[in-house]
């Protein structure tokens, strides 16, 4: 009988996976761009810990192993950002992302009081863009990165967030 991937609170201690596994997942992004710059891909561990300590963190867990992750955190204008969603390349396609999605989401308007939310993402990035349509983004913008890549604004108003697949 085979594991059931969790989706839960990042801990301390999930950091330098986290870590590894946003390096290991962001590679073809930044070939999509050919920009191995990109942030999730220079962001330092000591980043990502203080992240896991601050911000709304969690992951998708397959036994000991983090599989999955997403971040959070809410604006000054009450919208929650959303950022450097990943799932392993083994395991894409199987709705972890929505489900990281569905937790962050809930616990930012629950925890944090996020009025919408907003993410960024590559404007190359069809995969990303087809799962963040499907679960109720809407395009509002386009922005350059601090890297230098045209990223698509999405935004979804937080009574939406229950109907994220």
């Amino acid at each position: 009988m085979g594991m059931s991937v969790i989706i839960s609170e990042a801990t301390d201690q999930d950091a330098e996976q986290i870590f590894k596994l946003q390096y290991l997942c962001f590679q073809s992004e930044a070939a999509l761009y050919g920009n191995y710059r990109i942030d999730p891909l220079v962001q330092p561990l000591d980043a990502v810990r203080r992240e896991v300590a601050d911000d709304c963190v969690f992951v998708a867990r397959l036994g000991d192993e983090v599989v999955g992750s997403v971040r959070g955190t809410v604006t000054e204008d009450g919208a929650a950002a959303i950022g450097k969603l990943c799932v392993h390349p083994r395991l894409q396609g199987h709705g972890i992302g929505a489900r990281l999605l569905r937790a962050a989401e809930s616990a930012l308007v629950e925890q944090r009081g996020a009025k919408k939310f907003r993410l960024h993402t590559g404007h190359r990035s069809e995969s990303v863009l087809r799962l963040y349509r499907r679960v109720g983004y809407e395009k509002v913008g386009v922005e350059e990165g601090v890297d230098g890549v045209p990223m698509v604004v999405l935004e979804k108003q937080a009574g939406a967030y229950a109907q994220t697949a």
